[in-house]
C-alpha cells in the first residue's frame, strides 16, 4: 500500500484537501518508471493516469516518418494522462520516460470519478491542464522563434525543476528526439554549455554547475511557463 508521505511526493497529491487525498489514497499504485519506458502511445486508449514523484515523463508527438518533438514535460507538479478526464479516451501524442525514476499510478475509472465529483479534484486538475497547455503553448513558440542553444537551456531549467538534484541522465539521441533536432546540434548546443562553465557534459550524464548562468542564457519562455505553474498551482488548495 502506498504510503501518505510517498503520495504527498507528487505536488498535485501533495495539495489536495485531507477528505479527497484519503479516498484516493488507498487507490494508488506504486510504479518503477525506467528511462524510454512508454507510457502511452498515440491513439491508444489510456488505462492509467500516472502521478510522477521522481521521474520525468515528456510528452511526444511523433510524425508519419518516426521523426518526434517534445511538446511538454511532467514530473512530480503534475499528472500524465489529461485526456482521459477531459474526456478524448486518447491522444495524439507519446508519454516516454525521460528520467528514470518512480511514481504512482491510478486507474481510469477512479481518476474519472473524482474530476466528475466537481469538487476540488476536478477544479485541481483544470488548473494543472492549463498550466500544461501554457507550456505545450510556450514550446511551439521557442521552437520556432528561438535557437538549440537556448532551447536546451529552458529544457534543462524545467527539467532541474522537476528533479531533487543537478545531474540528468540522457542519451544524446533523446535529447535530439525531445527538441526535434540532430544529435550534432544537441552536442555542439551542450558543448558550447560547458565551455560557459554552465553544465558537465559526458556520455549521457549532464550535471548543471551554473542554474543562474543557465536562467540568464536562456529565452523568455521558461520564465513564462514557471510564473504560470506558480500562480495556477498554488501549496495548498482550500477544502
Amino acid at each position: 500500500m502506498v504510503s501518505a508521505d510517498d503520495a504527498r511526493r507528487n505536488q498535485l497529491l501533495a495539495v489536495l484537501p485531507e477528505i479527497e487525498f484519503l479516498r484516493i489514497l488507498p487507490q494508488l499504485e506504486a510504479v518503477d518508471m525506467p528511462l524510454g519506458q512508454v507510457l502511452y502511445e498515440s491513439g491508444r486508449p489510456l488505462s492509467h493516469v500516472y502521478f510522477p514523484t521522481t521521474a520525468i515523463v515528456s510528452l511526444l508527438y511523433v510524425m508519419e516518418n518516426g521523426a518526434s518533438a517534445e511538446i511538454a514535460v511532467v514530473g512530480n507538479e503534475g499528472i500524465v494522462g489529461i485526456s482521459l478526464f477531459m474526456g478524448g479516451e486518447t491522444t495524439p501524442s507519446r508519454a516516454v520516460v525521460q528520467s528514470a525514476g518512480h511514481g504512482l499510478r491510478l486507474r481510469a475509472p477512479a481518476i474519472k470519478d473524482e474530476f466528475n465529483r466537481s469538487g476540488p479534484v476536478m477544479h485541481l486538475l483544470l488548473r494543472y491542464t492549463q498550466a500544461l497547455i501554457t507550456q505545450m503553448a510556450q514550446t511551439a513558440v521557442c521552437n520556432r522563434h528561438h535557437s538549440l542553444d537556448q532551447q536546451l537551456c529552458r529544457w534543462l531549467l524545467l527539467s532541474l525543476d522537476r528533479l531533487s538534484g543537478n545531474e540528468l541522465v540522457m542519451t544524446q539521441e533523446l535529447i535530439a528526439n525531445m527538441l526535434g533536432v540532430r544529435r550534432e546540434g544537441v552536442t555542439e548546443a551542450a558543448l558550447k554549455l560547458q565551455a560557459a562553465g554552465l553544465i558537465r557534459y559526458a556520455r549521457g550524464h549532464i550535471t548543471v554547475l551554473d542554474r543562474a548562468g543557465l536562467e540568464a542564457r536562456t529565452c523568455e519562455c521558461y520564465a513564462v511557463v514557471r510564473k504560470e505553474y506558480d500562480r495556477l498551482l498554488p501549496h495548498r488548495i482550500a477544502s
